[in-house]
């Protein structure tokens, strides 16, 4: 029996400064498997929410839904307008590109077209589509009154309306009623529409199916009709003024052709002609009056009568000019050259003469041209217009005739491909889907709330979640006793000895004693994290147990502040432990035997002193001493170590700690944190036990058939 027993059992690693190591955290990737298994756990929650869900899609398709009918008219749009006579139409046909089908479905949709449906159909009294004739729901009354109740801002003043406006806004209400109700889909790469309408009676439906198509071809025919009407009006209108027109203008042409001398353009072209033979001898008659006047001004610019005779360039001076000293000879010489100047000067005066002639007469010419010209050009303005306005005359009424031709003979730009079909049974709700749907719905509601609840648990339901959260293993796992008083509990263990928790805790014996094959472990503490965990039933079955075996077994009742082991035993008013750390008495008058436990119990007492302050003291461990060499297992039951520090001072003289954790119910932050307080002191756990695990419960979260003393292949080794 060594004090300094060191058991090798699911000891931590530590570094070398004694600070324990964790293994590695585990990555945060989904695990399939451990979904899988959740779900698999939770499979009667998820049953029971798919059931529900089943529950709540039947009471709506029988009890709550209302049955709704669909019925189906099918138009064509048709791009091949047939020519009843070879006239151009006023609106021609629609072409078959997407933008003239989507604008026919809006056509469709119009709520022109839809509010002629409403008054051929009277649908304004039909509550269905009616909203002001319908009865107020649940939640429309509530909001009245939450109006009403309420001061809202700006008063809450009822508009007051005609009887005109009355009316309008039902229909509105009506229109958007029968809208809502309406579906109309093109089938693709077609001109084929499909006009559904669904609603409460199958009559009903098919009744507004077929209105709706036949106004809407009536539609077309009418707009093609108001169209050409509009056309043959205003064809008319401007056929009169047109031939006004054509009138006024042919009496310009008559008046103004009464007005001028007519000419023709062969004529005109003569006179230019002429005029230009004018303007030629004008320029040759300038060019002659210029050498007649140069030839006068060399004349009178001669002073000698050398060059006199060189200027008049005459035969007659030439021969006078050697004897013009001669008197007689000079005489008939100036008298020669006077005849030829007055000759020369009556040269330029006729020349002179005759350009004024010519420019007068070409003047004269050009004027009776340019006037002749513009009086041409303005009859040929005035014929063109006359001649263009009896052309758009001539094409409004051609225009006028066909127009008029055409009326009554407008065809529809689509046509009914198949009328709609009273329905047989109602479209919706569809009851498969629906119960589909629902079911559906109650299995992700189910696996959604036992995921939730798994990602909310906090607590511990199987040894390898507690060994994986905590790095220790997990020495025993402790079903729950039936019984309802400690005391029951531990004779229920002495009663039932092939019990699933008797062989529970031989298990957990068993794992504590091979812990170390070479010394047995002797001092056993019990702790927890938080009272009521069952670790003094643990201490004391542990106790019962070693006797079994013909150990000479001690129970020390460590948890001197709470006391429970007299509610195991009878409250009898005992000397204990107090007594014999105080030295009142020893600890073989102190202890007493149990015939059920047969073993020697030490049981607390009330003491004034800090319980902390009695287990550190030298007069404690002197007794676990003592104890060492009279017993072969001496069990400690101590305090939990989250409450007081008791436990961790006992741990300094135990060769094992056995760690109790409650099934279900302590929190995993809990079972850390006390962990951590044994390790801060270089005293980790032994091993843990996982106790109170509730068969029942094992089997509703899907471990039952599969662990230990719980499991249900085990049932034939016991006898409960």
């Amino acid at each position: 029996m060594n004090k300094s027993f060191s058991p090798r059992v699911s000891q931590p690693k530590t570094d070398a400064q004694g600070t324990q190591l964790r293994d590695a955290p585990e990555t945060d990737a989904i695990n399939l498997a451990s979904i899988m298994s959740v779900i698999w756990r939770g499979k009667w929650i998820i049953l029971a929410t798919f059931l529900i869900g089943l529950m709540v899609g039947a009471y709506y398709i029988y009890f709550h839904a209302i049955p709704m009918y669909r019925s189906t008219a099918v138009v064509m749009l048709n791009n091949r307008e047939e020519q009843v006579v070879d006239l151009e139409s006023v609106i021609g046909g629609l072409s078959a590109d997407a933008s003239v089908v989507n604008t026919e479905v809006e056509v469709l949709r119009s709520r022109g077209l839809l509010g002629k449906v409403v008054d051929e159909l009277d649908l304004t009294s039909d509550p269905e589509f009616n909203r002001f004739l319908q009865t107020p729901s649940l939640v429309d009354q509530i909001k009245t009154q939450v109006r009403q109740l309420l001061p809202l801002r700006g008063g809450d003043t009822q508009e007051t309306l005609t009887e005109e406006e009355h009316t309008e806004r039902a229909r509105a209400a009506t229109i958007d009623g029968l809208l809502s109700k309406l579906s109309i889909q093109n089938l693709p790469q077609s001109l084929v529409f499909q006009v559904t309408v669904e609603t409460t009676t199958p009559r009903k439906s098919a009744e507004i199916s077929d209105t709706l198509v036949d106004l809407y071809i009536l539609n077309q025919i009418e707009v093609k009709f108001e169209a050409t009407e509009q056309a043959t009006e205003w064809l008319t209108n401007r056929v009169t003024e047109l031939q006004g027109q054509l009138e006024e203008a042919e009496a310009k042409v008559t008046e103004f052709r009464g007005s001028i001398d007519l000419i023709d353009m062969e004529t005109l072209a003569a006179q230019e002609r002429q005029l230009k033979d004018l303007r030629d001898r004008i320029v040759n008659m300038r060019a002659t009056l210029q050498a007649a006047e140069a030839r006068l001004a060399e004349l009178e610019a001669a002073e000698s009568p050398e060059d006199r005779a060189a200027a008049a360039n005459d035969a007659q001076l030439s021969r006078l000019l050697p004897r013009v000293e001669d008197e007689a000879i000079g005489e008939a010489f100036e008298t020669r050259f006077s005849q030829i100047v007055d000759r020369a000067q009556l040269e330029v005066q006729r020349s002179e003469t005759q350009l004024a002639t010519l420019t007068t007469s070409a003047d004269e010419l050009a004027e009776q041209i340019d006037r002749q010209g513009a009086d041409l050009i303005t009859l040929q303005q005035l014929t063109r217009e006359a001649e263009a306005s009896r052309l758009l005359y001539e094409h409004f009424l051609s225009r006028l005739k066909e127009t008029s031709a055409q009326q009554g003979i407008q065809q529809a730009d689509s046509r009914v491909l198949s009328n709609a079909v009273v329905p047989i049974s109602a479209s919706s709700p569809k009851k498969t889907i629906v119960l589909a749907m629902c079911g559906m719905l109650g299995l992700l509601f189910g696996t959604a709330l036992v995921l939730l609840r798994e990602a909310r648990q906090n607590t511990f339901r199987d040894s390898r979640t507690l060994e994986e959260l905590t790095g220790y293993s997990t020495m025993g796992q402790i079903p729950q006793l039936p019984s309802r008083t400690r005391k029951d509990a531990i004779a229920y263990l002495a009663e039932k000895p092939t019990s699933a928790a008797a062989e529970a805790i031989r298990n957990l014996r068993t794992s504590i004693l091979l812990s170390n094959v070479d010394q047995e472990p002797q001092v056993i503490m019990t702790s927890s994290s938080v009272p009521g965990e069952g670790k003094t039933t643990i201490a004391m079955a542990l106790g019962q147990n070693f006797s079994g075996m013909g150990k000479k077994v001690l129970l020390i009742e460590g948890d001197i502040r709470r006391r429970v082991f007299r509610q195991y035993l009878g409250d009898e008013k005992r000397q204990g432990l107090i007594s014999v750390l105080t030295g009142t008495s020893t600890l073989s008058e102190a202890v007493f035997r149990d015939d059920r436990f047969d073993a020697d119990i030490l049981i607390g007492e009330q003491s004034s002193a800090n319980a902390a302050d009695l287990f550190s003291s030298e007069k404690f461990a002197q007794m676990i001493e003592e104890a060492r060499h009279k017993y072969d297992q001496i069990v400690i039951d101590t305090a939990p170590v989250l409450v007081v520090p008791d436990g961790r001072i006992i741990a300094q003289l135990a060769d094992a700690l056995l760690f109790v954790v409650q099934w279900d119910r302590t929190s995993k932050d809990q079972v850390r944190e006390a962990l951590r307080m044994f390790e801060s002191i270089n005293r980790p756990a032994s091993g843990l036990v996982l106790n109170q695990i509730s068969p029942r419960g094992m089997k509703r979260y899907g471990y039952g058939g599969r662990y230990g003393a719980y499991s249900s292949y085990g049932q034939k080794y016991y006898v409960n």
